[in-house]
């Protein structure tokens, strides 16, 4: 039996956009009110880090990575069945584009329980996690978008997507590297010497790529809209 609809599945990606967008501004808004980061560009780690942004940085951040499982698995069910009708993509393919997917949502759920301060290396392994993890995800999804058109998409939207993915790539190198060049250095709840450019640089394009997960998932707000998706439950006769 049908056990619930949802014909408003657009809903998914858009909430995920509104929320996480939300989350990173707020937090920065609120750290640099709060006098503990530098108004320019700081990690967004660093502003969620400290009391009071720090709480409300993991909860919104936590939300944000269920949000993104979600639409995630959504997409995933959403290719599944477009392949179904057409063939034009491995199962295979598919599923391990949601596997990295989900794995970038489980480092965000690291970064946002173990804060930078507490468990410095965990944080880091998350935060390593969902970079890593996010761009080859929006990579992937790219791939099937264009093996997708144009029976499922428009051309426009393919080269789009691989356009934002490209950036991210090509910024996700220079963050890793010039954070390396940075160093770890203990973190306080208050501004001191001004950061370096390493420090800087790494900031800048950390923020690219969060900003170019959110405009990538703005995309499937469109494709989400032609869906309809049902849960269905079936008892087994030796119940």
């Amino acid at each position: 039996m049908v056990f619930g609809c949802m014909d408003r599945v657009a809903l998914l990606p858009c909430v995920l956009v509104i929320w996480s967008s939300t989350a990173f501004i707020a937090s920065y808004i609120f750290a640099v009110l709060e006098g503990h980061v530098v108004p320019f560009v700081p990690y967004i780690s660093d502003t969620g880090t400290c009391v009071p942004e720090s709480g409300l940085f993991g909860f919104m951040i936590s939300v944000t990575a269920i949000l993104g499982a979600a639409t995630m698995y959504t997409r995933y069910k959403i290719i599944q069945a477009q392949n179904l009708r057409i063939s034009f993509l491995n199962y295979w393919f598919n599923f391990m584009s949601l596997f990295i997917g989900v794995l970038g949502c489980i480092g965000m759920g690291v970064v946002a329980s173990f804060q930078e301060t507490s468990v410095t290396k965990v944080h880091e392994v998350g935060a390593l996690m969902t970079f890593i993890c996010g761009v080859a995800y929006i990579f992937l999804q790219s791939i099937i978008t264009f093996k997708a058109c144009p029976q499922w998409n428009k051309k426009g939207i393919c080269y789009v997507r691989m356009t934002i993915s490209v950036i991210s790539i090509i910024a996700i190198f220079p963050m890793i590297i010039c954070a390396a060049f940075d160093g770890i250095k203990l973190y306080h709840c208050t501004i001191g010497e001004e950061p370096s450019p390493y420090h800087q640089a790494s900031a800048v394009c950390e923020w690219i790529v969060a900003f170019g997960f959110v405009t990538f998932f703005l995309t499937y707000i469109k494709e989400f809209q032609a869906v309809t998706v049902k849960m269905s439950i079936e008892i087994n006769d030796d119940f």
